[in-house]
């Protein structure tokens, strides 16, 4: 059969070659008696001892292995394991010199045989983790032209560093390296049997698990050292996945928004008619629960603490602060009239600075020197007054008059002594309501600037394909 495809002159050379290579190299022509396949299968009888040996002429031949994989599913991840748990379809293509024959007279091209009775690479992938649950295939494809097929499902159980910081609109890169275990490159080599673009357009197609996760893109890079061939050689698959956010921005995000609007809210609640303490503890105790339901959606901690974590610890945070803050106006409404006087650096820190920051202005003046000081009459001694009055009014009336005028001058103190105490619980009264106007400024700002944040990462992960 080899005779009649090369020229008369050189058939005699081609002969000779055909006669040694069973002694020196170890390969066996294949003739077959019939054209159906007991024939065949008895024709490749003699090369089923050589499943041990890597099937080559030549032991410094190179077996080029091709694969790829085609993603069946994505079954979960695992953020507290850092693994992602995938099912593959892997596919493997390689030459085995030993064998050929010709398809029309053995009445086929190939032929599916037990895979322990050829050599199979020892493909692993470095970030497998746990057993293969996966059903055995126990067949491999043998084709006229010594090419090897090698197909089975694989459920890998993988390693991956996943970063939730942007949880729940995280995108995951995990890597799959698929390496020969024992032998170097000069014996195995690796190389990507489809293009990224090709596999991940088919696994979109075939895959059945669209449930958390949704499969972005698969792209492949080859390992190539600048070094002898004394490395193993690799070819590393990247898989981007990315979570469907829908489920947490109801359940989590939205209710908790809505609860920190409230507690936005209760500032219009005037706290010297209305018990706001009682509203806010409430709100921290339906928040709390909120939490504890909602405990088993959020993530568990990684490499870096999530943004939805420290969203929620904020908003707690907050919650709490303006419960205490209302405690400190409430006190400040009842018992400021016991209180000395506020101190001057207060007055120009929050009366007159954050004041004017939050654009409440002091409601109350400085006391006139005309309404604080006695005029000149009032100045003058009982005993000139007492002179002056005695040269109008006889000397029987006399006494009466200077005891009017001591009763006047005790009253006038008194009521002096009760607009100062005015004034000093009027200050502290407005001091709380400017720490009450701040918090509920900052409220404002934070629960701005969340929502912002919350939609600048929300459309930024839906754009990313």
């Amino acid at each position: 059969m080899t005779q009649r495809c090369v020229p008369p002159s050189v058939r005699p050379t081609v002969f000779l070659i055909l006669m040694l290579m069973p002694a020196v190299g170890g390969a066996f022509l294949v003739n077959c008696s019939e054209p159906n396949q007991p024939a065949l299968l008895d024709a490749l009888r003699p090369i089923f001892n050589l499943s041990s040996i890597r099937p080559v002429m030549n032991m410094t031949t190179c077996t080029n292995i091709s694969t790829h994989f085609t993603m069946y599913g994505i079954l979960g991840v695992e953020e507290k394991a850092q693994l992602l748990i995938t099912y593959l379809w892997l596919t493997s293509w390689w030459m085995n010199e030993h064998v050929s024959w010709d398809p029309i007279q053995c009445g086929t091209d190939s032929i599916s045989l037990p895979r322990n009775l050829f050599w199979t690479p020892d493909i692993v992938i470095n970030e497998f983790m746990d057993e293969n649950t996966a059903p055995f295939v126990p067949y491999v494809y043998l084709f006229s032209n010594g090419r090897v097929h090698d197909a089975q499902p694989v459920r890998v159980v993988s390693s991956c560093n996943l970063d939730i910081y942007t949880f729940p609109f995280d995108i995951q890169n995990c890597s799959m390296t698929f390496n020969s275990y024992i032998h170097y490159a000069r014996d195995i080599k690796i190389f990507p049997g489809r293009d990224g673009d090709e596999i991940t357009t088919f696994s979109k197609e075939v895959m059945t698990t669209m449930g958390e996760w949704e499969l972005l893109d698969i792209t492949s890079h080859k390992y190539v050292p600048d070094v002898s061939d004394d490395y193993i050689d690799e070819l590393i698959f990247h898989v981007r996945v990315r979570r469907r956010a829908t489920l947490y921005v109801v359940n989590l995000l939205i209710p908790s928004c809505f609860l920190i609007t409230v507690d936005l809210f209760s500032f219009l609640l005037p706290p010297q008619n209305v018990d706001r303490s009682s509203f806010k503890m409430t709100l921290i105790l339906g928040y709390t629960v909120f939490l504890l339901i909602m405990n088993d959606l959020l993530p568990i901690t990684g490499n870096t603490i999530p943004l939805i974590n420290v969203f929620f610890s904020v908003c707690l945070a907050l919650m709490v602060a303006s419960l205490l803050e209302t405690i400190l106006i409430t006190n400040l409404l009842c018992g400021s009239a016991d209180f000395s006087p506020v101190p001057r650096w207060v007055q120009v820190l929050v009366l007159e600075i954050l004041g004017r920051l939050v654009c409440l202005r002091q409601w109350t003046k400085e006391p006139r020197d005309s309404e604080m000081k006695p005029n000149a009459a009032q100045q003058k001694p009982d005993d000139e007054l007492s002179a002056e009055i005695g040269t109008v009014v006889g000397g029987g009336a006399l006494q009466e008059l200077r005891s009017l005028g001591k009763n006047l001058q005790a009253i006038r103190l008194q009521v002096e002594q009760q607009l100062r105490g005015s004034k000093g619980r009027e200050d502290w009264i407005q001091v709380g309501f400017i720490i009450d106007r701040l918090l509920f400024c900052f409220y404002v700002l934070f629960i701005s600037v969340s929502f912002i944040t919350i939609i600048i990462i929300w459309i930024k992960s839906t754009n990313i394909s």
